[in-house]
C-alpha cells in the first residue's frame, strides 16, 4: 500500500508540473507586428457642401386678362416655345368693338364742330377788321372755337382709351420662354378679377437655382471667399455645379449672385441664388436640385477612412506613441468627395503617427513594429 501511494503522488506531481508548463505557454505573448502608419501633416483639402434648390426661369411672367370675356382663340400649347410679342391668346367681347366706333363717330363729330367754328371765326374776323360789326362777335366765335377743339381733344381721349381696351383682347407674350400649362380652355369666361393666371411664359435661357445655407456656413463662405468688400467676395467666389433630381450632374457651371442682406428669423438660414446657362433648355421653372458648392478646407490634416473606427457615435484612430504603443484618440472629421479619405479638423496634430491598417486587430497599449508609408500608398491599397 505505502509503493502504491508513493506512485499516485509522482503521477501527480507530474501532471501538475504539466499543466503549470502549458498555462505557462498560454501566457506567452506574440511578438509585436508590424504595421504601416503615416505621419500626420496640415494642408488644404477640398470638401463639397450640397443644398436642396429650386429652380426658376430667370422671367416668370403670369398672363393675365386686363377685361372680361370669353377666350376665343388660344394660339399656343403647353410646352412650347414662343418669342416677344407673339400673340397668345384672343378674348371676345363685342363692346369694345362698339366702344371704339361710337367713340371714333363722337371724334367724327367733334372734328365738324370745331370745323364750323373755325369757319365761323374766319368769317367774322374780316368784319370786325371792317368795323361792321362788334369786336365783341369776334371774341365769341374764338370762344365757340376753344370750347369745340375742347371737345374735340376730350373725344379724342375716350377713342384712345376705347382702342386700348379692345387691344386688350389680344394677349401677347412679353418675354420669349416656354408656355405653361393652358387651364383655360376656348370658351371660358374670364376676367380681370380671374385669380388663375391663363398661362405662365419662363423664359429659361438661364435658370436660377435658389438655397439656403445657416449662419456658420456664410460666416464660412465670406471668411475664405478673396475681396475686400461683400459684392467682390460673391463676385470672386468659385463656381458651382448641379445635381440634378435623377442624380445626374448638370454640364454647365453655375455662378453665385447674390446672397440675402438678412436672416430669415425663422429658419436662421440666408437665402442664396445661382445662375446656370441653360441653352438647350432642358432646365424648366420648378425642378428640384442640389447645388454643390466647393468648401475649401485650410490647416486640415487628411487621413484614409479606413484607419478610423466608430465606437458610441465617435470617429477614433489608432495613433503610435512611446515604446511603439498604440492609443486611441478621438477626432472630429468631414468626408471629403472622393468617399476614402476625411479631413481631421481636430483631435490629431502634426507629427501624430496614425496607424492606417489592421485597425480592427489593435487595442490600446498594443506595442507595434512601426512602418511609414504615404498617404497615396495607404488609400491605394483599399
Amino acid at each position: 500500500m505505502r509503493n502504491i501511494a508513493l506512485s499516485f503522488f509522482v503521477i501527480l506531481s507530474l501532471l501538475t508540473s504539466c499543466s503549470k508548463s502549458e498555462k505557462k505557454d498560454d501566457k506567452k505573448e506574440l511578438p509585436p507586428q508590424p504595421y504601416q502608419y503615416i505621419v500626420a501633416k496640415t494642408g488644404p483639402a477640398e470638401n463639397l457642401s450640397q443644398y436642396p434648390a429650386r429652380l426658376e426661369g430667370i422671367e416668370n411672367v403670369e398672363i393675365r386678362p386686363k377685361i372680361d370675356g370669353f377666350v376665343d382663340k388660344i394660339y399656343v400649347d403647353e410646352g412650347s416655345q414662343v418669342s416677344k410679342g407673339q400673340l397668345l391668346f384672343l378674348i371676345r367681347n363685342p363692346q369694345y368693338e362698339q366702344s371704339v366706333l361710337a367713340a371714333q363717330a363722337t371724334v367724327n363729330s367733334a372734328r365738324a364742330q370745331v370745323a364750323t367754328a373755325q369757319m365761323q371765326v374766319n368769317k367774322t374776323k374780316p368784319l370786325v377788321d371792317k368795323k361792321i360789326i362788334s369786336a365783341y362777335e369776334l371774341q365769341a366765335a374764338e370762344l365757340a372755337l376753344k370750347s369745340a377743339k375742347a371737345a374735340l381733344a376730350e373725344t379724342e381721349a375716350q377713342l384712345t382709351n376705347a382702342k386700348v381696351n379692345q387691344g386688350y383682347t389680344r394677349l401677347y407674350s412679353p418675354v420669349s420662354g416656354v408656355v405653361g400649362t393652358l387651364p383655360f380652355k376656348t370658351g371660358s369666361y374670364i376676367s380681370s378679377t380671374t385669380s388663375q393666371p391663363l398661362t405662365t411664359v419662363s423664359n429659361v435661357s438661364k435658370v436660377y437655382a435658389y438655397f439656403s445655407i445657416n449662419e456658420k456656413q456664410q460666416l464660412d463662405f465670406f471668411k475664405h471667399a478673396k475681396g475686400a468688400t461683400i459684392q467682390e467676395k460673391i463676385k470672386n467666389a468659385p463656381l458651382v455645379d448641379l445635381i440634378l433630381s435623377d442624380g445626374s450632374k448638370y454640364s454647365e457651371k453655375g455662378k453665385i449672385e447674390s446672397i440675402s442682406g438678412l436672416v430669415d428669423p425663422g429658419t436662421g438660414s440666408f437665402s442664396m441664388r445661382a445662375t446656370f446657362p441653360n441653352p438647350n433648355g432642358l432646365i424648366r421653372s420648378g425642378y428640384s436640385a442640389t447645388v454643390q458648392l466647393p468648401d475649401n478646407l485650410e490647416d486640415v490634416i487628411v487621413i484614409p477612412q479606413a484607419a478610423s473606427y466608430e465606437m458610441q457615435g465617435k470617429v477614433l484612430v489608432y495613433v503610435i506613441g512611446k515604446d511603439n504603443k498604440v492609443k486611441s484618440t478621438e477626432v472630429k472629421v468631414e468626408e471629403l468627395p472622393d468617399g476614402l479619405t476625411y479631413a481631421v479638423t481636430s483631435g490629431l496634430k502634426p507629427g501624430d503617427k496614425v496607424v492606417v491598417e489592421g485597425i480592427g486587430l489593435l487595442k490600446d497599449d498594443t506595442q507595434v513594429v512601426p512602418k511609414e508609408t504615404t498617404l497615396q500608398n495607404a488609400i491605394a491599397r483599399k
